[in-house]
């Protein structure tokens, strides 16, 4: 299977979550309203369906491969379509490869469209990963669009992951969990984006452990929360060995909307150095008036400056 079977809609969805105009080149797997809609392997990359009955996909990278990507985007364009998967990534020793994946949801109707994904990574020896995860929404339905992505990470030795998770607009509800388990040399970092408007909610539930020696962890999320939207940040670093961790959430906060930052440190070893931070404010009154000044409005100033503290 190798052809896209997707609507105008589900491409333009495509496009937000993924920057696929067309088909990708190297691996992919395309998932649309709750079934497999295209798919293709290459001699380095393999992607099956899993055999245990569960929906969702197995992912395994040859050791040593090097410059590939591989694309596994989600789409909902039908109203009252829930979708879960579990999806496994076996990044093989050595290897460097980019991950692109996402869910992007158009709910036109009444009903509420929901997806959940849980994937795991098991990254080898030495292998390089870059994960990128956006979430988007659209349509004018009053179907809800939720979100709850479950994220496992497992690095062995000297491995590195660089994660980018972004959710910049139209989701109701989400809930995004990940867990991360360091070996000794191991290193991690996670830049997470996050804006939300209205009365969505959005929580985001970080655990990293780091277990070996020399392991390195650095979360950080930037977010912006508007009119009566909510956000949570709970982020734990768990220093089990002499290793380096921190955490930050850097927020900013606008109309009547509610903000919870709960950065944790954990210590059980001596050598463990491990720091957090947390910001939460308004934008600066300066900021706006010096913009208007250039001939902006306040709300195209606003807008400007959400925008680029969210890049």
């Amino acid at each position: 299977m190798s052809a896209f079977k997707i609507d105008e809609i589900q491409m333009r969805l495509l496009e937000e979550v993924a920057d696929l105009h067309e088909v990708p080149a190297g691996a992919f797997n395309l998932r649309a309203n709750g079934s497999a809609a295209g798919r293709q392997s290459t001699a380095n990359i393999e992607i099956v369906s899993k055999e245990d009955g569960k929906p969702g996909i197995d992912i395994r990278i040859k050791p040593g491969t090097k410059h590939e990507s591989v694309h596994i985007p989600v789409v909902l364009s039908q109203s009252g379509v829930t979708d879960m998967v579990y999806n496994d990534f076996y990044i093989g020793e050595g290897s460097d490869v980019v991950i692109v994946a996402g869910c992007g949801i158009h709910n036109g109707g009444d009903q509420d469209s929901q997806h959940d994904g849980i994937h795991r990574f098991y990254i080898g020896k030495g292998a390089k990963v870059k994960y990128v995860e956006k979430h988007y929404g659209e349509g004018d339905g009053r179907g809800k669009r939720i979100l709850n992505p479950v994220t496992e990470v497992y690095m062995e030795e000297d491995s590195s992951a660089e994660m980018e998770m972004v959710q910049i607009k139209g989701v109701d509800s989400t809930i995004r969990k990940t867990v991360a388990e360091l070996a000794a040399g191991a290193k991690l970092v996670v830049r997470e984006r996050l804006l939300t408007h209205g009365s969505q909610q959005a929580v985001s539930d970080y655990v990293v452990r780091l277990n070996g020696e020399d392991a390195s962890a650095d979360v950080v999320s930037r977010s912006v929360a508007k009119d009566e939207s909510y956000q949570k940040f709970d982020s734990q670093i768990v220093g089990n060995a002499k290793c380096s961790g921190h955490t930050e959430c850097d927020a900013i906060i606008m109309g009547n909307a509610r903000i919870l930052a709960i950065p944790q440190l954990e210590a059980n070893n001596i050598d463990a150095a491990l720091i957090h931070e947390a910001a939460i404010g308004k934008i600066a009154g300066e900021q706006i008036i010096k913009l208007m000044t250039l001939g902006l409005t306040e709300e195209e100033a606003e807008a400007q400056i959400v925008n680029g503290f969210l890049k």
